[in-house]
């Protein structure tokens, strides 16, 4: 009887091509979330007037309170950390993405409280809509895992 405890993939049979095209994707993608968010905990005020953000909006990313700030760094670790999982075919890929996508939603609502969505515009709300789908998207994924070694 195979331990359920163990750290290592757990391999029901070698995952089709597609499977692992998907991950590396989802792997690169997080990558580019990771990106954002160190580039979102650096950024002065300088940095963003560069980037063209209004006063308005640079008063309102600069006030967000830090709770804000973990949401966004934990939905970005474990999304990461999850796209590596997937990829391995590990049984926390699923937990890892739940906890990812609740993080997002919980950024999203933030984002709604605080007024960022107001003050960024309709791209910042196409912006999450996206990364809020494409996290339920992989948390479906990550049950194939589990679907697999059931059979």
């Amino acid at each position: 009887m195979k331990s359920k405890s163990s750290f290592y993939s757990k391999w029901s049979s070698k995952p089709g091509i597609w499977f692992s095209i998907l991950a590396i994707i989802s792997l690169l993608w997080n990558v580019g979330g990771a990106l954002q968010f160190i580039n979102s905990i650096t950024a002065t005020e300088a940095s963003m007037k560069g980037s063209m953000m209004t006063p308005e909006q640079i008063k309102i990313m600069t006030s967000l309170p830090a709770w804000v700030t973990f949401a966004f760094g934990v939905g970005v670790v474990t999304s990461l950390l999850g796209s590596v999982f997937l990829y391995l075919r590990h049984d926390l890929a699923q937990l890892t993405l739940i906890v990812s996508l609740m993080a997002f939603v919980l950024l999203s609502i933030a984002y709604i409280i605080y007024g960022v969505f107001v003050a960024i515009g309709i791209q910042q709300i196409v912006v999450m809509s996206i990364v809020v789908v494409i996290a339920f998207a992989l948390v479906i994924v990550s049950r194939m895992i589990h679907s697999s070694k059931d059979a």
